[in-house]
């Protein structure tokens, strides 16, 4: 059975690591009829996907019980008859592509329709949302969120003078938040931030038990929620030590936000990612949160980004000998063809400053607006610098590091296109948003 089969018949919304292959009734047991109708009945395609389309359609060709599948679009200009994604629709249209399935197996065979709408194309994006903690001035006030903005993601400019948009006190359980990752929903009107809940200056480095999770309208006002995993899964995490960098990204195979961080328990040394399903009002997880990827050597700070079919995931790794010392760290990263894994580990060192002696982490990555490129970012925390590389294929990326012109000093931060509408509405909020931005020059 391939994948994507195993993805359709998998229990929708427990997430877990290394499960078994679900397996299909022996063939030899059964009428090519009874095939064709019990694959037919278990065929799928995602919600995600059919409920707002931008991605190519992940069309199974062979069911369970082996019975052949073939597929044929309505609409070829939107979707292909292997359900390649040719184009989107336009924001003032709803369109709808309907693809017929047909299951043989010998002499039978059934059809079975799916409906499918067409995601519209993205807002017209003008600049960039910059969400950190800061890396200077008083170390009582670092650890909160701030905002940064730029028109071409090179000069950035601090929101609110550099003084923070949310204050920790109010949403975290520790007093303090690092490591803040934002993301625009599907629905392009929803805002989700995590970030983790540690407090340094006052607790030290030795514990912190679990994350922050932000939920917005309007990048003005936040809702939130607070995980602490010992307390909420003591039989999970007994003994964590660190839940660290939380991020977040959109499953369309169960129209889910799946939240993934790296956990480390006090009697192992494993830096692992674990994670779970954020809960509709994005205040806690709606299941237990499940191993999802467990790096040769340990990893933090995880940044998972789609292109073409495949999930990146980029994250710090490191390289050790064989008495366990590490002799290499830096950014790499592990690719597979869907959340779930398997994840396929890189080795090889995507960052400038591998082997230098110079040490970068929160690697972070953007696509750079109206244009087919990224923007692979990593903070430079021991020199209070932010640098970045390039790609167009997020496998290879410019040699030499660039860095960005700004009025603030962020530490492990994301970035996030915006619209000038909504840089209006935090230009209403807090100052700094540069004239360019507003359309003023």
């Amino acid at each position: 059975m391939n994948i994507k089969a195993f993805l359709y018949v998998a229990v929708i919304g427990v997430f877990t690591a290394g499960c078994s292959m679900a397996q299909g009734t022996n063939e030899a047991e059964l009428s090519n009829k009874d095939r064709v109708e019990q694959d037919a009945r278990q065929l799928r395609i995602p919600q995600g996907y059919a409920k707002n389309l931008k991605w190519n359609l992940p069309l199974d060709s062979v069911g369970i019980n082996g019975s052949v599948i073939t597929w044929q679009s309505d609409n070829l200009a939107y979707v292909s008859h292997d359900g390649k994604l040719m184009k989107r629709s336009a924001r003032s249209e709803s369109v709808k592509v309907r693809m017929t399935a047909t299951v043989t197996a010998g002499a039978n065979k059934r059809t079975k329709k799916f409906t499918v709408k067409i995601a519209p194309e993205d807002p017209i994006f003008n600049g960039y949302l910059f969400s950190y903690f800061e890396g200077a001035g008083p170390k009582q006030t670092q650890e909160q969120i701030r905002f940064g903005v730029s028109s071409d993601a090179i000069h950035w400019t601090a929101l609110n003078n550099n003084e923070p948009v949310l204050s920790s006190v109010n949403i975290s359980s520790t007093g303090g938040v690092r490591d803040p990752h934002i993301l625009r929903g599907e629905d392009d009107k929803t805002f989700f931030m995590v970030a983790t809940d540690m407090f340094t200056v006052k607790n030290g480095w030795g514990y912190n038990p679990g994350i922050v999770l932000l939920r917005s309208k309007n990048l003005i006002d936040w809702s939130h929620g607070i995980i602490n995993l010992e307390k909420s899964y003591p039989k999970l995490f007994p003994n964590v030590q660190w839940v660290w960098a939380p991020q977040t990204i959109y499953d369309p195979e169960v129209d889910k936000y799946l939240v993934y961080f790296t956990v480390k328990l006090k009697d192992k040394s494993a830096l692992d990612f674990y994670c779970a399903y954020a809960n509709k009002n994005f205040t806690a997880f709606e299941n237990e949160p499940r191993l999802m990827f467990k790096a040769k050597y340990g990893a933090i700070d995880g940044d998972i980004v789609y292109k073409d079919g495949l999930y990146h995931f980029f994250y710090k790794g490191n390289t050790k000998n064989n008495d366990g010392k590490e002799i290499r760290n830096g950014i790499q990263q592990a690719t597979a063809k869907s959340l779930r894994g398997p994840w396929v580990e890189d080795f090889k060192y995507i960052d400038a400053y591998s082997g230098t002696g110079t040490s970068v982490e929160g690697s972070g990555v953007f696509k750079l607006n109206n244009e087919d490129a990224y923007v692979l970012m990593y903070d430079l925390y021991g020199r209070l610098r932010y640098e970045f590389q390039r790609s167009t294929d997020l496998f290879t990326f410019t040699k030499t590091p660039e860095t960005f012109t700004k009025n603030f000093y962020p530490r492990h931060g994301t970035v996030m296109s915006i619209t000038r509408q909504e840089a209006e509405r935090l230009s209403k909020e807090w100052t700094g948003v540069p004239a360019q931005l507003l359309g003023k020059q």
